[in-house]
């Protein structure tokens, strides 16, 4: 967080793919944030450039894992840019032990009982052992 002096987590709400309900994520994304300090969580159902523009933001920060994720993430950045030309987008490589993971992965690998304790914060392998018990 050193890059920025208070960040938010947006979580689109009710996306198809998410594995808990929109409640629930924002819980586990704020405890497993909670040692950081100035990170807020926010749901929405709004674009992304909007809320930016709501909550006085100036960047947008994406993870890029692979170069395939690039070409989408160009396409909304651009897209992002001319809907609010103030906002800036920030694309961020992850270290390179978490490059090959992605949420469909890791819930396939606890769907099948599998460990993933070193890929996600306690409280989310909590609830997806849980979920697939």
């Amino acid at each position: 967080i050193s890059l920025v002096a208070s960040l938010i987590s947006s979580i689109r709400s009710s996306s198809v793919n998410n594995c808990f309900f929109d409640g629930l994520t924002n819980e586990l994304i704020k405890e497993a944030t909670s040692d950081i300090q100035n990170v807020s969580v926010l749901s929405t159902k709004k674009l992304i450039v909007d809320l930016a523009k709501e909550e006085h933001a100036i960047a947008l920060i994406r993870g890029l894992r692979h170069v395939s994720d690039f070409e989408l993430e160009f396409q909304m950045a651009m897209m992002n840019s001319h809907l609010n030309p103030e906002l800036s987008t920030i694309l961020m490589m992850p270290d390179e032990k978490h490059i090959h993971l992605n949420s469909k992965l890791v819930k396939e690998i606890a769907r099948l009982h599998g460990d993933i304790a070193d890929y996600v914060p306690l409280a989310v392998h909590k609830h997806l052992k849980a979920k697939f018990n």
